[in-house]
C-alpha cells in the first residue's frame, strides 16, 4: 500500500501570517499615511493663514511710510528686519530686507498682488530654509510688499511626526507577524493533529483518536473524526474477526478431509487398475470417479497450503539456483515442454527453490489450461531483479475482473467447470510474498494474458515482504482477499 507525503503545516502557517501581516501593515500604512497626510495639510494651512493676518498688519504699517523715498524705504526696511521680520520691498525693483532671505518672486504671485489681492507662494519642497512668502499692495501707494516667514520649524515636526509614523508602521508590522505566526499556529495546531491522526490510521494504529477541546469548529469536527476512527476499528476487527474465522474454518475442514480423501485416493487408485474389468457403463461412471477423486485431493491439499500459509508458520529454505534450469525442470515435471517456448538465460538467484517452483508451475499451468495459444516462459535480469514472464496468446482477460484475479476461489467464468480450484493464483501470489518479489498481471481482450514475476537478487531476505500486484492499466493496487 503507498501513502501519499504528510502535509506540510508550515506552508499554509506561512500563507496565513503573511496575510495577516499584509492586512495589518496596509490597514496601519493607510492610517498614518492619511494621518499625516491630513496634519501636514492643516500645519500648513494654518501657518498660510497667520502670515496672511501678519501681512496684513504689515501692510498697514507700511502705509505710514508713504510716499516711499529712498529714506523712507531704507527705515522702513530697517524697522521690518528690526522687529525680526525678512520682507522684499517692490517699488520699481525689489528691495529685501535681508539678502539671505530674498526668494524670486513667481509671476503668479506677482499677477495676484498687482490685481491688488493678497497672495501667497512656497518655495520648493527641497530649498532650505523653506520659505512661505506672503504680498499684497501697500495701501496709498504701488509698492508691493512681500512678507517672508520661514517654514523650518514646521517641515522638522513633520519630518518628526513622519519618522515616527513610520517606526510606528514597522513595528505594527512586526507585533502583527508575531500575533499572526501565533494565531495561524493556535489555529492550524487542529489541522496538524488531525492530519498526523489520519496518517497514524492508514499505519494501521486503530487507536488513535484526537483530543476534543471546547465547542468551536475544531471541536466538532475532532469529535466527529473519533466516530468515524471508532466506527472503522470496529469494522476492522470484526473483519479481522471473521477472517480469522474463515482461516480456522477452512484449516478445520482441510484437516478434517485429508484422513478420509486419503482413503478415498488409495480406493480411487485401486479402482483405476480395474477399470478395464468392468462393464461400459460401469467404467465410465468408475472414470468419474476416479477424476473427481483427484480433484479432491488436490483442492484439499490447496487449502491446507493455503492454512499453512495464513498461519504464518511456513519456513523458507533459501539456497542458491540456476533459475533457467528450475523453469525446465518445471516444464517437464509437469508434461508442457512440448506446448511451452521457453527464452531464458543462467541466472543464478539465491531463493526457496520449491515455494519458486510452486508459483511458477501455478502460473504455467494456469496459462496452459485456460489461456490456450501459444504459452511462453522466460527469465532474465531486469536492473538489479531477476524476472520471470508467463505469457500466453488466449482470449485475455476483462480489466473489471483483474483487481480480483489473485483473490481465493475468484474465477473469471464462475459457470466453468474446468479443474481448478480458484485457489492456484491465490497461492502464487502468496509464495511470491514470500519469496520478496512481486507478482503482476496484464491482460486485455484478444490480447492474451502476461503474469510477471520480479525477485530481488539478494534473496527473500533483501526485499520487504509486502508486495503488490498490477492490473491490466499496470496501476499498482493492494493486495486483495487475505490480510492486506
Amino acid at each position: 500500500m503507498r501513502t501519499t507525503d504528510p502535509v506540510v503545516p508550515g506552508r499554509l502557517r506561512r500563507r496565513l501570517t503573511v496575510a495577516f501581516v499584509v492586512v495589518a501593515g496596509v490597514s496601519a500604512g493607510l492610517l498614518a499615511g492619511g494621518s499625516y497626510a491630513l496634519l501636514r495639510q492643516v500645519r500648513f494651512d494654518a501657518s498660510v493663514q497667520q502670515a496672511a493676518a501678519d501681512a496684513r498688519y504689515q501692510l498697514v504699517l507700511a502705509a505710514q511710510f508713504a510716499p516711499l523715498t529712498t529714506e523712507r524705504r531704507a527705515d522702513l526696511l530697517a524697522s521690518f528686519e528690526g522687529s525680526g521680520r525678512h520682507v522684499v520691498l517692490v517699488d520699481g525693483e525689489a528691495y529685501p530686507s535681508n539678502p539671505a532671505f530674498a526668494p524670486p518672486l513667481g509671476s503668479g504671485l506677482r499677477a495676484t498682488v498687482a490685481a491688488g489681492q493678497l497672495g501667497y507662494e512656497r518655495s520648493a519642497p527641497s530649498a532650505r530654509p523653506r520659505l512661505l512668502v506672503v504680498g499684497g499692495r501697500v495701501p496709498g501707494s504701488t509698492a508691493e510688499l512681500y512678507v517672508v516667514t520661514v517654514e523650518d520649524e514646521i517641515v522638522a515636526d513633520l519630518d518628526q511626526l513622519r519618522n515616527a509614523l513610520l517606526a510606528g508602521w514597522v513595528l505594527v508590522v512586526l507585533l502583527a507577524a508575531a500575533v499572526g505566526h501565533t494565531l495561524a499556529r493556535r489555529t492550524l495546531d487542529p489541522v496538524g493533529r488531525a492530519s498526523r491522526a489520519a496518517r497514524a490510521l492508514t499505519e494501521g494504529l486503530l487507536a488513535t483518536r484526537l483530543p476534543v477541546r471546547g465547542r468551536d469548529e475544531f471541536s466538532v469536527w475532532a469529535a466527529s473524526f473519533n466516530e468515524m476512527a471508532e466506527a472503522l476499528q470496529d469494522r476492522i476487527e470484526a473483519l479481522s474477526r471473521a477472517q480469522a474465522r474463515e482461516r480456522r474454518f477452512t484449516a478445520d475442514v482441510a484437516h478434517e478431509l485429508r484422513t478420509p480423501v486419503t482413503a478415498l485416493v488409495a480406493a480411487a487408485s485401486l479402482l483405476r487398475e480395474h477399470l478395464d474389468q468392468l462393464p461400459d457403463d460401469a467404467r465410465r461412471a468408475g472414470q468419474l470417479l476416479v477424476t473427481d477423486v483427484v480433484r479432491l485431493r488436490r483442492l484439499v491439499e490447496e487449502l491446507m497450503e493455503i492454512s499453512r500459509l495464513d498461519s504464518g508458520r511456513e519456513a523458507l529454505a533459501v539456497t542458491t539456483v540456476d533459475a533457467a534450469a528450475l523453469l525446465r525442470s518445471i516444464l517437464r515435471s509437469g508434461g508442457w515442454t512440448e506446448r511451452v517456448a521457453v527464452d531464458a538465460e543462467p541466472v543464478d538467484l539465491p531463493t526457496d527453490p520449491r515455494r519458486l517452483e510452486r508459483v511458477l508451475a501455478n502460473l504455467v499451468a494456469n496459462a496452459v489450461e485456460h489461456g490456450g495459444g501459444a504459452v511462453r516462459v522466460g527469465v532474465h535480469r531486469a536492473g538489479p531483479e531477476v524476472v520471470f514472464d508467463v505469457g500466453d496468446d488466449g482470449p485475455g482477460i476483462p480489466a473489471e475482473h483483474l483487481p480480483r484475479l489473485f483473490d481465493r476461489f475468484y474465477k473469471v467464468d464462475p459457470a466453468r467447470s474446468g479443474r481448478g480450484s480458484g485457489l492456484g493464483l491465490a497461492i502464487a501470489w502468496e509464495n511470491a510474498r514470500l519469496l520478496g518479489g512481486r507478482l503482476s498481471v496484464a491482460s486485455a481482450p484478444g490480447a492474451g494474458t502476461h503474469f510477471r514475476l520480479a525477485l530481488p537478487p539478494a534473496g527473500p531476505g533483501g526485499a520487504g515482504k509486502d508486495s503488490a500486484r498490477k492490473d491490466g492499466a499496470g496501476k499498482e493496487t493492494s493486495r486483495p482477499g487475505g490480510t492486506p
